[in-house]
């Protein structure tokens, strides 16, 4: 079952993660919502994360899960960016791929059944 979360940057210049090779380096409410998108889509985000764990083999392979379905929606909202995320993925994937893309610069304003 897909649920829509709506996520908003509220300072989108500082929604960087911890790691410039894995964080957003998007600029505009579209490039957001682009690069969420793919980092939920494919596995590439997660396989460079888990490739510089100490033992990448210990990591809860759920986290690298994917949805080819997941669509990611940006609008620019004031100086802020919401995105409207519409996926099947489980939470906690999605707060690890928030975190790894723009540290904790990001906030949950809403959660929905689609």
């Amino acid at each position: 079952m897909a649920v829509t979360y709506t996520i908003a940057l509220p300072d989108p210049a500082q929604a960087r993660g911890s790691d410039p090779a894995l964080s957003f380096s998007a600029h505009g409410a579209a490039e957001f919502a682009s690069q969420l998108e793919q980092a939920l889509r494919n596995e590439t985000l997660f396989q460079a994360w888990c490739n510089l764990q100490d033992e990448p083999d210990d990591v809860d392979p759920l986290l690298g899960a994917t949805d080819s379905q997941a669509q990611v929606a940006g609008e620019q909202n004031d100086l802020r960016i919401l995105l409207r995320i519409t996926t099947a993925l489980p939470s906690t994937v999605i707060k690890h791929r928030l975190h790894l893309l723009a540290g904790s610069h990001w906030e949950l304003r809403d959660v929905r059944l689609s």
